[in-house]
């Protein structure tokens, strides 16, 4: 008689260990799940990249390094610095200087316009005058000029020197060729030319001027330095 009820006893914690397990792993297997939301929701603030040239608008508090007629008068809010140039602040180039701070400054105040090139006076069709053969003193009739039937020549300013790096190209390509892949720093400009018009690279877009003094912008430039509106 005894062993049957031995057989009950051994069926009885049988089951409940069959029902302790069962808990454990759902315990282990529910709880392996709990974690994920927490991780996928800490890698969101981990993956997020704010582009400090947009940090004034974030946050108008904030001060960086402003520059004034060239000088760097120390820290201000963006609206401060723009005061404190007679500028608005829309007038201001917001970005990282050379010393990796972020800085404010008006547009191409370290760079001013240069001296047009005289080779605009070819490029814009004039003719050359002509010295007589017979004494070099009278000046004979200029030959015929041949028109150009497309393109024009686009010229680099190097700081010192215009130098024409094509005689025959359209204006995008001329812009794409003096500064794809070039970024400028706050107040810093690079100049370039496409028959009568100056170009100028300033921090996020390439500006023309028909007049060397007013700009106006031609097209945006990417944080890859960059131009997709142009095209290819």
């Amino acid at each position: 008689m005894q062993f049957p009820k031995d057989n009950r006893v051994i069926l009885a914690v049988g089951a409940g260990l069959a029902i302790l397990a069962a808990v454990v792993l759902a315990l282990m297997f529910g709880g392996s799940r709990e974690p994920a939301p927490a991780t996928g929701a800490s890698a969101e603030p981990g993956g997020l990249q704010v582009d400090l040239a947009d940090a004034p608008a974030l946050e108008p508090t904030r001060e960086l390094r402003c520059f004034v007629d060239g000088q760097f008068i120390g820290m201000a809010t963006l609206s401060d610095c723009a005061r404190r140039n007679g500028l608005a602040t829309d007038a201001l180039d917001v970005g990282l200087d050379e010393t990796g701070n972020l800085a404010a400054a008006p547009t191409a105040s370290f760079a001013p316009p240069p001296t047009l090139p005289t080779q605009d006076l070819a490029a814009s069709g004039e003719a050359d005058p002509v010295r007589d053969p017979a004494d070099g003193t009278a000046a004979a009739e200029p030959e015929p000029r041949v028109e150009r039937a497309s393109g024009t020549p686009c010229l680099r300013f190097t700081g010192s020197e215009w130098r024409q790096i094509s005689a025959d190209m359209s204006l995008n390509q001329c812009v794409r060729s003096l500064y794809a892949g070039t970024c400028v720093r706050p107040g810093d400009a690079q100049y370039g030319r496409y028959g009568n018009l100056t170009l100028r690279l300033v921090p996020r877009r390439v500006e023309q001027s028909n007049d060397n003094a007013r700009f106006r912008i031609l097209a945006d430039q990417d944080r890859n330095c960059q131009f997709p509106g142009l095209g290819g």
